[in-house]
């Protein structure tokens, strides 16, 4: 079973030292603009949101792709880009729900995470834990603990309620 990125946009504090992390480990320099994951403001909620690739089931960016150079790697269950193969016409980006790809007009290809061969710097460098690789166990079990929370904490507000 293959581990999964997630971001916790609530542990986010817009560092963006996810994004160094990443556009250095790949491209060898300090732009965000180079980064497979991306930090989104929504300022009228005060909220700064990782955007990543979820590494879908069945995904519109390989499916879309005209060429089909967009392929899920065996070892580590991440959808790769194989850049011989990819004629860069931007398909994969305007397929993905989650506006996860970036496009690198340097180089004229798209961005894509690729989990670091099983190792995502972006983890190893988000101090906040905002980002996690994880099993999905672990990662569902973490959800029902803070669904649990939550609705514990709904329900005292509703009975101290006069």
């Amino acid at each position: 079973m293959e581990k999964v990125l997630v971001a916790d946009y609530q542990k986010c504090t817009g560092c963006r030292t996810c994004e160094m992390a990443c556009s250095l480990a790949h491209v060898r320099e300090c732009n965000p603009a180079k980064s497979a994951v991306q930090i989104v403001k929504w300022e009228a909620e005060g909220l700064d949101v990782p955007i990543i690739c979820q590494q879908c089931a069945e995904p519109a960016c390989a499916g879309i792709c005209p060429v089909r150079a967009i392929n899920r790697d065996a070892a580590t269950g991440a959808l790769t880009i194989d850049y011989d193969t990819c004629i860069g016409c931007r398909m994969c980006l305007i397929a993905c729900p989650f506006g996860a790809l970036a496009y690198d007009v340097d180089r004229r290809r798209p961005i894509k995470c690729d989990l670091c061969n099983g190792d995502p710097k972006c983890v190893q460098f988000c101090e906040p834990r905002a980002l996690t690789y994880s099993l999905p166990t672990e990662v569902e079990y973490a959800r029902k603990r803070l669904a649990g929370r939550r609705l514990a904490e709904v329900t005292a507000r509703s009975t101290s309620l006069p």
